[in-house]
């Protein structure tokens, strides 16, 4: 008889995937319910989210020669002064960049 092949063998996991293997065996995932109305639920979150990533145009104020002084450094990284401040934006965002008021 000529023994099977066992894919798991040798297999070795990273530090998160073994903390999600000691929790399975702690018992600390458990099955949903209504599995097919969760994973629509889910959809519908990720496609909302998705939408929000789209730009969305709006309308600034800003003084004058800030705005040239931005449009001189963006210029310097030969990218639109609109892509710079979209990045600025979104860096302050997702609070990789912080500013004293």
């Amino acid at each position: 008889m000529q023994k099977k092949f066992n894919p798991f063998k040798n297999l070795v996991l990273d530090e998160e995937e073994q903390e999600i293997e000691d929790a399975l065996e702690r018992g600390e995932y458990v099955s949903v319910p209504n599995l097919e109305e969760s994973k629509k639920m889910w959809k519908q979150a990720a496609i909302n989210t998705l939408k929000k990533r789209k730009a969305k145009s709006i309308t600034l104020r800003i003084n004058e020669l800030d705005l040239e002084k931005v449009k001189a450094k963006a210029a310097k990284k030969k990218i639109p002064y609109q892509t710079l401040l979209g990045l600025l934006i979104s860096r302050y965002a997702d609070d990789e960049l912080s500013i004293s008021i």
